[in-house]
């Protein structure tokens, strides 16, 4: 099984190396680490680790601000470790899109679990994002066969049926997607105009 791989990044060096170690003894392989918020975003974008662990208060761009660009990206999910647990700051959190919100001091031992739920929650948006756009698409495709169709009834005075099936079966010869064949049917009917 693959190692899971994270992107840290706090302003503070020497928390940022103990974060390393603690992960890495917890079986997590740090591919990458950031001083700020401006690198942390690209350095994911770059490595495209399975999760960034970060702390809210950073230069140039804050840890929320980071989140929201990694989260709007679909880059990787963000686990904030931080010592603020102001309601603002976890409103501001939660509209970003952090999927886990770890408060400091904390024990090595709630890493994993919070690092895991991110990561399975990540995944799950993910999947979600990809059925949002299978969904889009198969209504795309409906509309435009749809009006192929009814071109077809009204051009050729075939039944619905009859024009589905020919557009089906165009599909078919041709070896491509019943939508393709419908934009092509519409697009011949503007020429002939």
């Amino acid at each position: 099984m693959a190692q899971t791989r994270l992107v840290i990044a706090d302003d503070e060096s020497l928390i940022r190396m103990n974060l390393k170690e603690t992960l890495v003894g917890l079986g997590y392989l740090v591919v990458g680490e950031a001083g700020d918020g401006v690198s942390a975003v690209n350095l994911a974008r770059e490595l495209r680790p399975d999760l960034v662990v970060m702390d809210i208060k950073m230069p140039k761009l804050d840890g929320i601000q980071a989140a929201e660009v990694l989260t709007q990206e679909r880059i990787a999910p963000v686990l904030l470790l931080t010592a603020y647990s102001d309601r603002e700051l976890v409103d501001r959190a939660l509209n970003a899109g952090v999927v886990a919100y770890l408060v400091k001091p904390f024990r090595d031992v709630d890493l994993v679990p919070h690092i895991e739920v991110a990561m399975a929650r990540f995944a799950e948006l993910r999947s979600l994002d990809k059925q949002l756009g299978d969904l889009r698409e198969a209504m795309e495709t409906r509309k435009v066969v749809e009006r192929a169709k009814g071109l077809l009834m009204e051009t050729q005075g075939l039944s619905e049926t009859e024009a589905f099936r020919r557009i089906q079966q165009l599909s078919m010869n041709t070896r491509k997607p019943m939508k393709e064949i419908a934009q092509a049917l519409l697009l011949a009917s503007q020429i002939e105009k």
